[in-house]
C-alpha cells in the first residue's frame, strides 16, 4: 500500500495485479472455510432443474453456482462459489480499465483498492453465489462499454458498441431484475445530455434494442409457460406494506452504511449527492501532471457515472421507508461510485489515503477473522474446545449454527449403512422449507439420490420442479435440524411415519445440532401447495432478494 501512495502511474500493471490475484485468494480462502448459506444451498438446486428461468430470479445465477460443480466433479461450499470468485475478479478488472478510461491509473486503482475492501461487495459479490455475482460483472461490463461508446472521441458519433451495450444490459438482467435500472439509467443520460440524445437517432439503436430484447427473452418464455408468476412476484414487492415511516428510512440508510462499512459509506455517501464544484489547488496541480490520463474527468463522465448509480441507491433505498430490503440490492449504485470515491481519494494527501486504506483493512480484517473462526470452530461459542475466554454464546441461542455443515450430514449417510439403503427406497427427499432442502440436496450430492422437494406454503422453484400429486402412493424420507423438528405436521399424510436416525452436528468439539431422519411410506394425498403447477394463484410476497 506505501507504494501505491507514493508513485501509482509508475509501477506500470503491479499495483492492480498485486490487489486482484491477493484478493482472489483471500476471498478463495473464504470461500473454502464459509459454510454455505441460505440462499446459496437453494441456488444450487437450480443446477439440479436448468430451466429457461426460475421463480426467484433469472437464470444467470444457476449457471455461475453449477460452473464449479460441473468443472470439478465436486459439490462444496467451495465449488459452487467458484463462478463468483471468478466473476468478481473479472468485475474488478473491468472497473480498473473504467477508472483508468475516465480519470488516471492512480484513480483506477485507487478504485479497485476500495472496492476489494468493502465488506458487502467481496463477500456479497464475489464470495457468495448469488445473482449479484454475475449482475455486477455484466454492470461494470456496460459501463466500460459506455465510456468507451461516449467518451471516444470529443464529437460523439453512435456506433456499433450501442449494440454491445445492448446485448450486455441483457445479461445484467438475466442475472437479477435490477439490469432493468441500470438500462433505463443509460436511456437517462444521453436523454439530458444533448450531444448524446443523437444515439437514438442512430440505427445501432434499433440492434441494441433486438438484441436486450433477444437476451432478456427466457424470462418472458419462462414467464409466460408459467402465468407471469415470476413477474407478478417481484413487482408485488415494491408495493408498500406499510404505512411510511422517516425512523424506519433512516435505519435502512445506516444498515447499508454499516454493510459498506463507515470508513467507506460515508464517503460513498458524500460522492454520490456532492455537487461537482471548481477545482482546489490540489486537484489543480493533480491535473497538470496527470493532464493525458485525467483528460476525460468531465462532468459528462461524472453525468455518466450518477446516472447509471443514483437512480438504484435512491428507489431501493427510497423503499426501505414503507418495507424491508435486503442490503444488496441497492449496492450496485454504489458500486458504480467507488469510481468518483477513487477519483476523490486520487487527489488527496498520498499520506492520509495510506492511512485510511489501512486502518480499514486492518478493522474489517479482525472482524472477518472472528466472524469466519466463530463460523468453523465456535470461537465465541460457550463450551466450544475453541472458545475464546470460555465463549460468549450458548450453542441453543447461536443463530450461526443454522448455517449447515453439509459434509457432517454427507458423512453421517456414508457411515450408516441404514440411511444409505432407506436413501435407496425413497422415492423422494423432503425437508421442511426451501432452504434446508438445498442443504440437504447438497450433502446428497455424492450419492443417487431421488428429487429433492419441500413441503411449505413459502415453495418457490419447487411448486413448479414437480406437481403435488405425482409423490402420492410414493415413499419419502424426511430430514431436519431438531431446532426446527415438527414430524406431527406429517403423521397424517404418510401411512407410516417412523424414525431411523440422527445425525449429529459439530463445532468445536461440542454437539450444535441433530439432523433427524424419518421414514415416510405412502404418502396418502397430496400435500396443500398455495401456487404452482397449474395452481395459477399468486405467490404469498416473503423471502429473499
Amino acid at each position: 500500500m506505501g507504494k501505491f501512495a507514493k508513485g501509482w502511474d509508475g509501477f506500470g500493471a503491479r499495483p492492480i495485479v498485486s490487489l486482484l490475484l491477493g484478493g482472489l485468494l483471500v476471498r478463495s480462502a473464504i470461500a473454502v472455510l464459509l459454510p454455505p448459506g441460505f440462499d446459496e444451498a437453494y441456488y444450487y438446486l437450480y443446477t439440479q432443474h436448468p430451466d429457461w428461468s426460475y421463480f426467484d430470479h433469472p437464470l444467470m445465477v444457476g449457471l455461475s453456482t453449477g460452473f464449479g460443480p460441473w468443472l470439478t466433479g465436486s459439490v462444496s461450499q467451495f465449488t459452487i462459489r467458484i463462478g463468483s470468485l471468478l466473476l468478481y475478479t473479472g468485475a474488478l478488472t473491468l472497473l480498473y480499465l473504467t477508472g483508468v478510461r475516465l480519470f488516471s491509473q492512480k484513480a483506477a486503482v485507487l478504485t479497485v483498492a476500495i472496492a476489494s475492501l468493502i465488506p458487502i461487495f467481496f463477500i456479497g459479490f464475489g464470495v457468495l453465489t448469488l445473482p449479484d455475482s454475475p449482475l455486477i460483472f455484466f454492470w461494470s461490463a456496460a459501463l466500460l462499454m459506455a465510456t468507451e461508446e461516449f467518451f471516444r472521441r470529443p464529437i460523439y458519433q453512435p456506433s456499433w458498441r450501442l449494440a454491445a451495450i445492448g446485448l450486455v444490459v441483457g445479461l445484467a438482467c438475466l442475472s437479477k431484475y435490477h439490469g432493468v435500472v441500470l438500462g433505463l439509467g443509460l436511456v437517462g443520460f444521453c436523454l439530458t445530455n444533448r450531444q448524446y440524445r443523437v444515439a437514438f437517432k442512430s440505427p445501432w439503436i434499433l440492434v441494441a434494442l433486438g438484441l436486450f430484447c433477444l437476451t432478456i427473452s427466457p424470462i418472458f418464455i419462462w414467464n409466460f409457460q408459467h402465468d407471469w408468476v415470476s413477474l407478478r412476484y417481484q413487482s408485488g414487492r415494491a408495493i408498500p406494506n406499510r404505512s411510511y415511516s422517516l425512523l424506519e428510512l433512516i435505519g435502512s440508510i445506516l444498515i447499508g452504511i454499516g454493510y459498506l462499512f463507515p470508513s467507506f459509506g460515508f464517503p460513498l455517501w458524500w460522492v454520490s449527492l456532492k455537487r461537482e464544484e471548481g477545482k482546489g489547488k490540489r486537484e489543480e496541480a493533480f491535473d497538470q501532471r496527470n493532464s493525458v490520463l485525467s483528460a476525460l474527468r468531465t462532468p459528462h463522465s461524472i453525468s455518466l457515472i450518477r446516472w447509471i448509480s443514483l437512480p438504484i441507491i435512491l428507489s431501493f433505498t427510497l423503499m426501505g421507508g414503507y418495507r424491508p430490503i435486503l442490503p444488496t440490492w441497492a449496492m450496485p449504485g454504489f458500486w458504480g461510485m467507488t469510481l468518483l470515491l477513487g477519483d476523490r481519494a486520487a487527489r488527496w494527501s498520498p499520506r492520509g489515503v495510506q492511512r485510511w486504506l489501512w486502518s480499514s483493512a486492518v478493522i474489517i480484517g479482525i472482524l472477518l477473522a472472528i466472524a469466519v473462526s466463530h463460523l468453523t470452530l465456535g470461537t465465541l461459542q460457550k463450551s466450544g474446545a475453541y472458545a475464546v475466554f470460555g465463549g460468549l454464546i450458548p450453542a441453543t441461542v447461536d443463530g450461526s449454527v443454522q448455517l449447515v455443515d453439509i459434509q457432517q450430514v454427507r458423512r453421517g449417510f456414508e457411515e450408516s449403512s441404514k440411511l444409505t439403503s432407506a436413501l435407496k427406497q425413497a422415492d423422494f427427499v423432503f425437508a421442511d422449507d426451501i432452504f434446508m432442502a438445498g442443504y440437504i440436496g447438497m450433502a446428497l450430492a455424492p450419492f443417487d439420490h431421488p428429487p429433492i422437494i419441500c413441503f411449505n406454503d413459502d415453495l418457490r422453484g419447487f411448486a413448479f420442479w414437480s406437481t403435488a400429486e405425482e409423490w402420492v402412493g410414493k415413499n419419502g424420507l424426511y430430514l431436519s435440524p431438531k431446532r426446527q423438528f415438527n414430524p406431527s405436521k406429517y403423521l397424517g399424510y404418510f401411512q407410516s411415519f417412523e424414525q431411523i436416525g440422527e445425525i449429529p452436528i459439530w463445532r468445536g468439539g461440542a454437539i450444535v445440532d441433530v439432523f433427524q431422519v424419518y421414514q415416510g411410506k405412502n404418502l396418502l394425498k397430496p400435500y396443500p401447495r398455495l401456487y404452482g403447477a397449474g395452481n395459477g394463484k399468486s405467490p404469498v410476497l416473503r423471502g429473499d432478494g
